[in-house]
């Protein structure tokens, strides 16, 4: 059965973009949270010019090997300048939640404007026995306050970056984890936390 996931660079102070993220200028100053991905000589199996360390490659790799279909907010997607037609993940589709009719960029967009529910739905259609990945803090503290988000895998980049986009907004309670793996590398440390029921 399908799962639902979020798997971000964040920083060491839980913001996944730099200042000033907007159309044009993708994740603001906040570029450092993705150098780790050709940071190594190894070359990853799924995300082509990717080129890990060897602590993580085998953990991004298989995490990403879960992807079925991912899912969007409207301010990720028009940030992400649409994804340039495509999706994130290399085979996997896109669906994008949003307030606003808008016309995908491609067979591989789909795009949902009846609510949260209604986009995992589709998304997990989409996914067939892989996974669905959240990307976005908002859409995935929604998720997280629905009772939709199964797993987060959290990749900790040693960086503070003072502002930004906020990986998790607030929420009304707490909501337990627990530890499935840690895994260091050299300019990460990936952590898989599976959610409490």
């Amino acid at each position: 059965m399908s799962r639902v996931i979020t798997a971000l660079s964040v920083s060491a102070d839980g913001f996944i973009t730099g200042r000033d993220p907007r159309p044009g200028h993708g994740l603001g100053d906040g570029g450092v949270l993705f150098d780790w991905y050709t940071s190594g000589d190894v070359a990853s199996g799924l995300f082509p010019g990717f080129t890990l360390t060897a602590a993580s490659a085998p953990f991004f790799d298989a995490v990403g090997g879960r992807v079925g279909a991912s899912l969007a907010g409207h301010t990720t997607y028009s940030d992400s300048e649409d994804f340039a037609g495509g999706a994130p993940h290399p085979t996997a589709p896109l669906v994008v939640l949003s307030h606003h009719d808008l016309a995908p960029a491609s067979e591989r967009q789909h795009i949902v404007t009846t609510g949260l529910a209604d986009a995992v739905s589709l998304a997990k259609r989409l996914a067939g026995d892989k996974d669905v990945a959240l990307m976005g803090g908002v859409i995935t503290t929604e998720a997280l306050k629905a009772g939709l988000v199964d797993e987060l895998v959290l990749h900790v980049v040693p960086v503070l970056l003072g502002s930004g986009r906020r990986y998790f907004h607030e929420l009304p309670e707490h909501i337990g984890l627990d530890i499935v793996e840690v895994v260091p590398a050299p300019d990460v440390t990936h952590i898989h936390y599976e959610v409490r029921r």
